[in-house]
Parts: C-alpha cells; sequence; structure tokens
C-alpha cells in the first residue's frame, strides 16, 4: 500500500482543482466543492492545517480517483 502525503485542506482544494472541482461555498471551516462534470459530485473538505489520513483517502475515493491518480496531480 502506498503512503500518503500530508496535506491541509487548502491543498487538497488546489490538487482537486486540476481535476475540474471547483469551490462551491465554504460554511464554517468547511469547503465544499463541486464537480461540473457528471455525475456532479460534491465535496467536503475539512480546513484544517493537517488532514487525516483517513479523511484525505475517504475524500480521495469520493472525487473518483485512484491513489496513483491522486499522486500524479500533486
Amino acid at each position: 500500500m502506498s503512503k500518503l502525503p500530508v496535506l491541509s485542506g487548502k491543498q487538497l482544494c488546489r490538487v482537486l482543482e486540476k481535476v475540474g472541482y471547483f469551490t462551491d461555498h465554504q460554511t464554517g471551516s468547511h469547503v465544499i466543492l463541486r464537480s461540473e462534470k457528471p455525475p456532479n459530485r460534491r465535496l467536503t473538505i475539512p480546513n484544517h492545517k493537517e488532514l487525516a489520513k483517513g479523511t484525505l483517502r475517504s475524500i480521495i475515493r469520493q472525487a473518483g480517483l485512484s491513489l496513483e491518480e491522486f499522486k500524479r496531480l500533486q
């Protein structure tokens, strides 16, 4: 199993913008990203200094990316 990088919420948003997600709005400490392409996913990203590995892995899975695809985007 490959290791996940340590990212902040802001860094993760920048990586996901490369795939077609855009910032819809922010509620408290969570940024809501949306995708224009079908299946029009909605992701909730905690705007923390460091994301937990399980949270990061879950967001990558929800975005429809594999770990290898995600690492290439960085």
